[in-house]
């Protein structure tokens, strides 16, 4: 946001001009929301109080009962500058009491501390005691770039995000406190880099030259949990793939579905004969796979395979010395880690960074796409690229999801073999099946769901 701004700055617009911009936006914003409410203002000494201050005068000019409420004077030209502008008057923020609606203009992206105590309890007191609060930018005592409240957690029931989002907006543990988000276009445009929030896909539907194999095979790694591998084989094909193999040893589970072929190698040495196979379009190992001798040499074999590969749960956890292996891959690679995995792979969190900095440096080290899942799902590609899937349905806390979220991965990875685009595609379909699928559904219930959410993405 910072060059963003500045871009414009470099066009001749003044910060005074931008805030008048902002404000304006934001006001139109409140008044369509809150109307004629009685509403406090809380201006903070920077450019997030002249925003507050623009936003009083305008919601004044239609009649909005306004009381404002300042922690300090202004400290920068254009808060003075607009201060200036407001036809009212001014109390201290100590002086304030509860209003039907407030709008937090204390302080924006820039804060990077605690607000003190007694300042923390006045702001906090106001806002959960109105019936409607608005953040302008983000809330007071979060950190838009670490995207982490510096002090406790404080919801807001509407979220106005300046000219772009900020990390908090879609990271926890801010974006969750932040219940309606609006992005207020103020002219400015995002840097090319900047990281993108997930959209819906569009995928193309078979056409009348397709078969299974066209289609995509993917080929699922079992281990000594069948149940795993089978729910991953079961979303591969509810998200599209032709054909659906599952390579293990011994005899087949009893409750194989007939549609799902179960392929015997008892040994790493049948297991890499068979994914020699040059019909193969995605590899998945690591649902159910175990973390034993026996687990090592099925993941060595994954790796050395020619084949676009997914690598998931007990995988993860076995990669260790592996890296080089994952680095020298020439095939397409996805690592898809929840948390804990996630610090098996990168090691301890750097608290400086937020999730999706970190996703991207893991992503850089070992030159492979990471998916690192969670209630904000962050998805970084080796080059910098990154997309956050944020507000995830929260019904899909339930065991046996990752492996379905793995099988919809390595599906969208046959079909076209597009890495990133693959995870993009999975994590949207598995979000929008969870909320198909109704409240308290099972992990088979979600696979079941699938087919509705590609319908919903199918090129028309």
């Amino acid at each position: 946001m910072v060059a963003a701004e500045q871009a414009v700055f470099d066009t001749g617009v003044s910060v005074d001009a931008l805030m008048l911009r902002a404000g304006t936006a934001a006001g139109e914003m409140i008044w369509r929301i809150g109307g004629c409410v009685p509403t406090l203002v809380l201006c903070g000494p920077g450019n997030n109080g002249g925003d507050g201050y623009v936003i009083a005068q305008f919601l004044r000019d239609k009649g909005v009962p306004i009381t404002v409420a300042a922690l300090a004077e202004p400290r920068t030209e254009a808060a003075r500058k607009a201060r200036a502008r407001f036809a009212g008057g001014v109390i201290a923020l100590a002086d304030a009491v509860p209003a039907p609606q407030i709008v937090d203009c204390l302080f924006g992206s820039g804060l990077t501390r605690p607000l003190d105590a007694p300042v923390w309890d006045r702001f906090k007191a106001l806002v959960l005691r109105a019936r409607r609060s608005f953040a302008v930018d983000l809330p007071s005592g979060a950190d838009a770039d670490r995207a982490v409240w510096l002090n406790d957690p404080l919801p807001f029931d509407h979220v106005l995000a300046l000219g772009a989002l900020k990390y908090a907006h879609v990271l926890e543990p801010v974006a969750s406190d932040c219940a309606t988000l609006s992005l207020i276009e103020i002219g400015v445009t995002s840097p090319d880099n900047a990281a993108t929030r997930i959209t819906r896909p569009l995928i193309a539907p078979p056409d009348a030259r397709s078969h299974k194999y066209r289609r995509g095979l993917v080929m699922v790694l079992a281990g000594p949990m069948p149940g795993a591998a089978l729910l991953a084989a079961r979303a591969a094909q509810g998200t599209g793939a032709g054909y659906v193999k599952i390579l293990g040893a011994g005899e087949p589970p009893a409750m194989l579905p007939a549609d799902i072929v179960w392929q015997r190698a008892d040994d790493a040495a049948a297991v890499a004969e068979a994914l020699c196979d040059p019909r193969i379009g995605a590899v998945l190992a690591g649902p159910g796979l175990g973390r034993d001798c026996a687990a090592e040499a099925l993941l060595d074999a994954a790796l050395a395979c020619p084949h676009p590969l997914v690598l998931d749960a007990d995988a993860l956890h076995l990669l260790g010395s592996r890296r080089d292996a994952v680095r020298d891959r020439k095939a397409p690679i996805a690592l898809t880690p929840h948390h804990g995995e996630f610090i098996a792979l990168a090691g301890e969190e750097d608290g400086a960074l937020n999730k999706a900095a970190r996703a991207a440096r893991l992503a850089a080290a070992l030159g492979a796409c990471v998916l690192y899942k969670g209630a904000d799902s962050v998805i970084a590609a080796p080059d910098g690229g990154t997309i956050i899937a944020d507000r995830r349905c929260a019904w899909l806390s339930v065991a046996g999801t990752g492996d379905v979220l793995a099988g919809c991965i390595a599906a969208r990875l046959a079909n076209h073999g597009e890495t990133l685009h693959a995870l993009a595609e999975a994590v949207w379909l598995h979000d929008r099946a969870a909320r198909d699928a109704g409240p308290a559904f099972t992990a088979w219930q979600l696979a079941e769901a699938l087919p509705l959410a590609v319908e919903f993405c199918l090129e028309r």
